[in-house]
């Protein structure tokens, strides 16, 4: 009866561990393909911005001086419009990393607990089953 007992907590302790385990892997899986297609974005991003900027100069600067004002203010909104794009991925990624380490501390503490109870029962029932033959 207690080597049961006992091969029943180990086998539902290291189902948790390893199922905690699974999900802890699955989220670090997800937040690195997020943070890499984030980076993809923004790099894509501004490489399309950078070679639209180039064409641009390059045909202005063929053209009238009268444009090359335009073309500046182009230069600075592109610009401005760049760093903002940059700047909200960064958030986004710092956001999803601080979400992935609450998820994980959860899980954590909520294995601790589940662990915790069940060694708790496990041994108020080994010593309500020596009790039991030690009476009897």
């Amino acid at each position: 009866m207690v080597h049961i007992t006992f091969l029943v907590v180990v086998v539902v302790v290291i189902v948790v561990v390893v199922a905690v385990a699974v999900v802890v892997v699955v989220l670090v899986v997800v937040v690195v393909v997020v943070v890499v297609v984030v980076v993809v974005v923004v790099i894509v991003v501004v490489v399309v911005v950078v070679v639209v900027l180039v064409i641009y100069i390059n045909s202005s600067s063929t053209s009238s001086s009268s444009s090359s004002s335009s073309s500046r203010v182009v230069v600075v909104v592109v610009v401005v419009v760049v760093v903002v794009v940059v700047e909200v991925e960064v958030e986004v990624v710092k956001e999803v990393v601080i979400c992935l380490v609450v998820v994980v501390l959860v899980i954590v503490v909520a294995v601790v607990v589940v662990v915790v109870v069940v060694v708790v029962v496990v041994v108020v029932c080994f010593v309500v089953v020596v009790l039991v033959l030690l009476l009897v």
